[in-house]
């Protein structure tokens, strides 16, 4: 036997897993298609993760945290929700919920830059192998191992095998898991911009008719902008000079934050959402993004990604210390269980959301305000929004 495991895709989910078991004597290999210089120096995405309380235990536990310099880390502290032209929303605060935070905003760059630096710093001391510039062009599995072949030629052996290459997995298709692939037909736009007016570390989501605006708050007077319109409107705002850009935000924020400014380059995202109908196989499972891609308007991928890599790792290291099979079908089970039972619920809600908020008739607009009274005037269901949210237990008066 090569390795004990092989995971496919070095991204945050195949890091974070890595990391998770550098403690043990598992022989693991990563394998990645990008290059060496690109792990160690992600270039900027235009994303800002949204973690929750759980995503930066995890961090911390995985001794990435700390790598994180604070000036790159901002605390969000209130969150408003509104739809159309209203002027009402559904409020979030801290002080409801008795957080420091709702949650904290730091560069997806930045963020898998330092896992990477880890997984460096923890290859000198752990069984950890990497190989970049490679691709997985064959796999398969048998009661006693699952076999790889890379486009090098070479075929190596292994206890178990992990996909963690994206949410258009080649890898879960080859192993033939089937998947729900939802293509909101939408495009996410996002980019940085600075403001003359504080936004006191305030999240709002607009969503006006024919298109979603976010602003996430970053350190000083600067935030995050997520755009979320059909494809063809995507083009023109493209299209637009920074400018203008600038301008129709401004405009269309009715001035709250004074006169806008974008500051680099605007990415555009297309939006599907993946759930796999299993997590697992023969030796085989699924996480990050190839388990679960979400639409990003609950901010749950990056969060379910690094989760889901962190109640495998804890099933397998259950099953070293009963010294069982790593690859048993009893610990993927285990931990198709519990991610099966966060993930779904939350995957098809978020969809459900986006269907009704994206939805332009009439009942549809009536029913979006009153779905903001409901859940911003009775406490049990505030609380469990907010602790799916923040992914922290909250009791409110």
């Amino acid at each position: 036997m090569n390795y004990d495991i092989i995971i496919i895709g070095a991204g945050p989910a195949g890091l974070g897993f890595a990391l998770a078991l550098a403690d043990t004597d598992l022989n693991i290999l990563l394998v990645e298609k990008s290059s060496l210089a690109s792990l160690r120096e992600p270039a900027p995405d235009g994303r800002e993760i949204a973690l929750t309380h759980l995503s930066v235990e995890l961090l911390k536990e995985l001794r990435v945290w700390r790598h994180i310099p604070n000036e790159n880390i901002a605390f969000i502290k209130h969150a408003r929700v509104l739809n159309g032209e209203s002027t009402y929303s559904l409020n979030f605060d801290t002080h409801q919920a008795s957080l420091k935070a709702l949650g904290f905003l730091v560069p997806n760059y930045l963020i898998r830059e330092m896992l990477f630096e880890e997984v460096e710093e923890a290859r000198q001391q752990a069984n950890l192998t990497l190989m970049t510039d490679v691709t997985v062009t064959d796999v398969a599995t048998n009661d006693q191992y699952a076999s790889v072949t890379l486009s090098s030629g070479e075929q190596l052996e292994t206890s178990l095998l992990v996909a963690a290459d994206s949410r258009f997995s080649e890898t879960r298709r080859k192993i033939g898991i089937p998947a729900d692939i939802h293509d909101f037909s939408r495009t996410a736009i996002v980019c940085r911009v600075k403001h003359e007016q504080s936004h006191n570390d305030t999240a709002l989501e607009y969503f006006h008719y024919g298109r979603t605006l976010a602003i996430l708050p970053m350190n000083g007077n600067q935030s995050s902008i997520v755009i979320t319109v059909s494809a063809d409107t995507a083009q023109q705002i493209m299209n637009m000079t920074d400018d203008q850009f600038s301008a129709d935000i401004q405009r269309r924020l009715k001035n709250k934050l004074g006169r806008m400014e974008i500051i680099g380059q605007r990415y555009p995202y297309a939006l599907v959402g993946v759930h796999a109908k299993n997590f697992v196989a023969q030796r085989f499972a699924l996480i990050g993004d190839a388990a679960v891609g979400m639409h990003p308007v609950t901010a749950h991928g990056f969060n379910l990604g690094l989760r889901g890599a962190h109640s495998l790792a804890k099933e397998i290291k259950k099953a070293l210390s009963a010294n069982s099979d790593i690859a048993s079908s009893t610990v993927l089970e285990k931990y198709q269980t519990q991610h099966m039972r966060v993930t779904k619920p939350l995957y098809l809600g978020t969809n459900g959301i986006v269907s009704l908020f994206t939805n332009e008739t009439l009942p549809a607009r009536m029913l979006r305000n009153l779905a903001l009274r409901v859940a911003n005037n009775i406490p049990p269901l505030k609380s469990m929004i907010t602790s799916k949210l923040t992914e922290k237990t909250q009791h409110f008066p």
